[in-house]
């Protein structure tokens, strides 16, 4: 069994209990975690961001209360609550400024609301940083003085943490890495932010899917083809499953990602030092548990060695996340115990 799908009873948990949100634009996360980091509890709600931001704010606040009881506490037994949100933000004031995947929500003061609906105190962070906290505290990078987690899904979300710190910036826009620039030509690829040869523009999965539907279009011949033409859907576990069976376009793709990924990889190493860097997100390739993830990864670091300093390509840990989509919740929980403990 998975870190990630452990639970602890309460008779073995050790206080005092945090709680923490993951607020998404489709789903939102909620659980109850102990001293230690154990999760007690877990829950799913929808968002429903059409239902606007203080509808969203109340369920978020009855489903603290929904965790707490599902681990066997009173809402009272909760000493602070993190809520980790996606960007744009302004972290010290707690509001959401514009919220690409939460239409209408801009401007909206989202720790104090949800703070009032369950009636706890709330610490607010970046969605990244928050999974990079998790990862940090009982993750992956537990042993780490300092990390960079890259999630790569249909953007690419990153956080950094050094000495027990998430780095947000002045601006709340700290740990932006998706979005470092890697191609500096005229004719870089286009973000979806909207400016050219971010990372983001060539090493997500909407960058992958793109670039396979190009070299498709160019004539290129890939197994794809066929089970295109049977009426599925090109995206990246497709691609994946055709890489590994030999698909010799769909592993060119992976291998091109990669090497993608090993120039920002390397920015980040040669700007923070970090003790390692993660990957996670939607879209490892398997990850640790695939041939094809362990040849993705060996990929990345392949790059990082032919880029970085020699010390830091043979001192820095490259490795995936170990927490999955449980990453946010846990890590927003573990900044709510940070704080508390001030």
């Amino acid at each position: 069994m998975s870190r990630n799908e452990q639970f602890i009873s309460l008779a073995r948990a050790q206080p005092p209990f945090f709680a923490g949100i993951d607020l998404g634009g489709t789903n939102i996360k909620v659980g109850v975690v102990d001293d230690l980091g154990r999760p007690l509890s877990r829950l799913t709600i929808p968002t429903e961001p059409e239902k606007g931001p203080e509808d969203a704010a109340a369920r978020m606040g009855g489903a603290v209360h929904k965790a707490a009881a599902k681990a066997g506490l009173t809402a009272a037994e909760v000493a602070r609550v993190g809520l980790g949100s996606p960007g744009t933000m302004d972290i010290p004031a707690g509001k959401l400024v514009r919220p690409v995947n939460l239409k209408g929500w801009d401007d909206f003061p989202v720790r104090d609301r949800v703070a009032a609906h369950c009636r706890l105190p709330i610490t607010f962070a970046n969605d990244a940083g928050a999974a990079a906290y998790g990862e940090y505290w009982v993750g992956s990078g537990r042993d780490f003085n300092s990390l960079v987690l890259f999630t790569l899904g249909t953007g690419i979300g990153c956080g950094i943490i050094v000495g027990d710190r998430s780095i947000d910036g002045e601006h709340s826009h700290g740990a932006e890495c998706g979005h470092i620039v890697i191609d500096a030509s005229d004719g870089a690829r286009l973000c979806g932010c909207g400016r050219r040869g971010h990372l983001e523009a060539y090493a997500s999965a909407t960058a992958v899917i793109k670039r396979m539907q190009e070299l498709l279009d160019a004539g290129r011949p890939s197994a794809l083809r066929e089970q295109l033409e049977r009426g599925r859907r090109l995206t990246p576990k497709l691609l994946a499953a055709e890489a590994e069976r030999g698909d010799a376009l769909s592993l060119e793709i992976v291998a091109e990602t990669a090497r993608w990924l090993g120039v920002g990889v390397t920015n980040l190493m040669h700007t923070i030092d970090p003790s390692g860097v993660l990957l996670g997100g939607a879209m490892t390739f398997g990850g640790n548990d695939s041939l094809l993830g362990r040849q993705f990864l060996a990929w990345i670091k392949e790059e990082v060695a032919r880029r970085a300093f020699p010390l830091l390509a043979e001192r820095t840990t490259i490795d995936f996340a170990s927490l999955g989509g449980d990453a946010g919740y846990i890590g927003a929980a573990g900044l709510a115990r940070l704080e508390a403990k001030k």
